[in-house]
């Protein structure tokens, strides 16, 4: 089990949520995902809340929303991980 504190590059958050290194990168630069850290040399890491948030990104993608409307609906604040986990 990895620790709640844990951070992982871009090309690892992408393996691990399921998506390319490209689309993760679009994913930043249309505003849907933060880094959860950027280092004094500009390597962003992430976070396992991070990568829970890309797969309900690709989740949301895969059903039929467009990524606009999913960063409107965080933007609104209308989307929970805790609602989207499963549980």
């Amino acid at each position: 089990m990895s620790k709640p504190t844990e951070r992982i590059p871009i090309g690892q958050a992408a393996e691990k949520a399921g998506i390319s290194r490209q689309s993760l990168q679009y994913y930043l630069m249309i505003g849907l995902l933060e880094p959860t850290e950027v280092t004094p040399t500009g390597r962003r890491l992430f976070d396992q809340q991070a990568v829970e948030r890309i797969r309900l990104i690709k989740k949301l993608n895969d059903s039929g929303y467009p990524l606009r409307a999913i960063r409107e609906l965080f933007m609104e604040g209308r989307t929970d991980l805790k609602g989207h986990s499963g549980e």
